[in-house]
């Protein structure tokens, strides 16, 4: 029997026990990778903030003048991006990252360093973008770029190149991600966790992960026509040379939409997770709930064109997709029955997550009722590009998506922090989220209906907007007022904060059999599941043996992945390589050089080294 012999280079060293900056830098720790995913995309959510508070200033009178027409443009373009892009969707990783896991009874993730590197690249890109507004040259075509506002003739600068690479390295992070968690599901699951016995969380990561693999290359084939167009003199979309300017939107919205479920289903997995935990019930319609989830995830690649209705395609495309459109509201609506089933007759405790759970099905569903108005093509081509459009998707992504993500911070926060947070600042916190997101996002399906246009840098006294907007622009304080509230109370509660049981909810899932914060190696043993609730039935003796504890202290015999400052290395590669992509090739081959240097030592470096 011969050994097969792998090749390592000596000068390479996989750190040992690193401590402070270094063991950040090189962790691949899934949970610290959960808290620094987490913690960048709550910067990026207050920069987007603070876009959004720019442009409600700047509407909140008429004949305002109080940021240019330029800076306007670029305002709304990188708020839409960094909502999307930078911030909903790493805290949906940071959720993946931290909780799954601990929910199927795992040590790790299937390929670590790879979960170290899809963070360090999502930073990258995260550089990339905000760079550009140091550059004084912030993209400025809106985070859909429709051509031919992004060619060279309408766009001469750099904005829309650090567009174009900074969302090129995003999907690059996406991806390795995607299929990190895809894998790690599918094979890492305790024994006797069957498909059908996942936690609803895991559920809805499995389904995102596979949405995300199968919509980012669509931008990206996209992305590279539009960078080929305007770097190298081809045309793809540019209609005076002959070509096809709607090809960008098909393919921009063969992508976007899927996206909108990416964002939008972590965030009903987590109330899935908090509605039984604090109705002390099973979740009602547990496999519906899974079927709901696949079903909306299979429609939403049949339902793009609702969104290019005015654009020309013809009555039979927008019959169909008028059609489609209101068929992928049917599973919507199931799962907000079985969340209103799992509420029936409970015994409901109103912690903040549950305030924020409550809140996340008042606001989607309002989101989802005007979403349904817009799928009829007749009514679309009144609301198309107002207002009215706006209110809709945030309803769903600020409503819905963040509404579910703060109230996931709120659930978990003991878990990943070992500490109790505030309650009462935690509900004064909510109310106020909650008022301020509808003061500001209801009035606009009013203007919109009054034929606002979105994306406007001013308007007319003449036009009766002023009232509304003035309420639009207060509401949006709210929320500035609610965020402040919220990070005292998470920083303060942090540090000394009362001390968290393991499972101060009284919860249902195995995350909350272990100690708070868990240990580096999460179980002692690998549990054994019986049921889906294995946590809960586990305490109430519904079925044999006993689900092992984390434990504490070091456990030597129990193998980890250790730290890598590889991901990091190849990384910065990439960040250099977008740099140059931008402004010098010279440059970009300098950051290609170092990530190869990075991927061929990665591939030759150590499974582990000896202490």
């Amino acid at each position: 029997m011969t050994t097969l012999h792998i090749p390592t280079i000596p000068m390479i060293k996989r750190p040992v026990h690193p401590t402070g900056i270094w063991y950040w830098l090189t962790t691949v720790d899934h949970k610290k990778i959960g808290i620094l995913y987490g913690v960048t995309a709550f910067i990026n959510f207050i920069i987007g903030g603070i876009e959004a508070i720019l442009i409600r200033v700047q509407l909140a009178a008429s004949n305002a003048d109080i940021i240019t027409p330029e800076v306007y443009n670029q305002l709304f373009t990188m708020h839409g991006t960094t909502m999307i892009f930078l911030a909903i969707m790493p805290l949906g990783a940071a959720f993946f990252n931290f909780v799954i896991p601990l929910q199927i009874g795992a040590r790790d993730v299937a390929f670590p360093r790879l979960n170290a590197f899809s963070y360090w690249v999502f930073l990258a890109g995260t550089l990339i973008l905000h760079i550009s507004w140091l550059l004084g040259e912030a993209p400025n075509a809106g985070w859909f770029s429709y051509a031919p506002l992004t060619s060279l003739a309408y766009n001469p600068g750099h904005g829309i190149d650090f567009w174009i690479v900074g969302l090129q390295v995003l999907g690059i992070a996406s991806l390795a991600a995607a299929f990190n968690f895809i894998v790690t599901i599918i094979n890492m699951r305790a024994p006797g966790m069957t498909l059908m016995k996942m936690p609803l969380f895991t559920w809805m990561t499995f389904i995102t992960a596979i949405l995300l693999v199968l919509a980012f290359p669509v931008i990206t084939v996209a992305l590279i026509e539009l960078m080929f167009d305007r770097s190298f003199g081809t045309n793809f979309f540019f209609a005076p040379a002959g070509a096809n300017p709607v090809l960008w939107q098909h393919l921009f919205w063969v992508f976007g939409h899927p996206e909108v479920y990416i964002l939008i289903l972590p965030a009903m997995g987590i109330i899935s997770e908090i509605l039984p935990t604090f109705s002390k019930k099973p979740l009602f319609g547990y496999s519906t709930v899974v079927l709901a989830g696949v079903i909306i995830a299979f429609m939403g690649w049949l339902v793009w064109s609702h969104h290019m209705f005015t654009v020309g395609l013809g009555p039979i495309p927008n019959s169909v997709f008028t059609i489609t459109t209101m068929a992928i509201a049917i599973p919507t609506g199931i799962k907000i029955f079985n969340w209103l089933g799992t509420l029936w007759k409970g015994s409901i405790t109103f912690s903040t997550p549950m305030l924020y759970a409550l809140g996340f099905i008042v606001t989607f569903t309002i989101g989802g009722i005007s979403g349904v108005m817009h799928a009829m093509s007749s009514s679309d081509f009144q609301q198309q590009d107002t207002y009215f459009v706006v209110a809709h998707f945030h309803y769903v992504l600020f409503g819905g998506a963040i509404m579910g993500l703060f109230g996931g911070i709120y659930y978990w926060f003991p878990k990943f922090s070992g500490r109790m947070f505030n309650e009462t600042s935690g509900k004064i916190q909510f109310w106020l989220f909650f008022l301020g997101q509808n003061i500001t996002f209801f009035p606009m399906h009013f203007v919109g209906m009054d034929g606002m246009p979105r994306r406007i840098y001013t308007y007319s006294n003449e036009m009766g907007w002023d009232s509304l907007n003035a309420l639009q622009t207060a509401g949006s304080m709210l929320l500035v007022i609610s965020v402040l509230v919220f990070l005292h109370n998470m920083v303060k509660s942090w540090r000394s904060g009362e001390k968290a049981p393991g499972d101060p909810w009284d919860a249902r899932t195995l995350e909350w059999s272990i100690e708070s914060p868990p240990p580096e190696y999460n179980f002692e043993e690998i549990p054994k599941v019986h049921v889906v609730d294995e946590w809960w039935a586990q305490k109430r003796g519904l079925v044999a043996g006993q689900v092992p504890s984390g434990g504490s202290g070091e456990k030597s015999d129990i193998h980890l992945p250790q730290p890598s400052f590889l991901p990091l290395v190849t990384s910065i590669g990439i960040l250099i390589a977008g740099y140059g992509l931008v402004y010098s090739y010279v440059v970009a081959a300098v950051g290609l050089s170092i990530m190869m240097v990075g991927v061929a030592a990665w591939s030759l470096e150590p499974v582990n080294d000896p202490d």
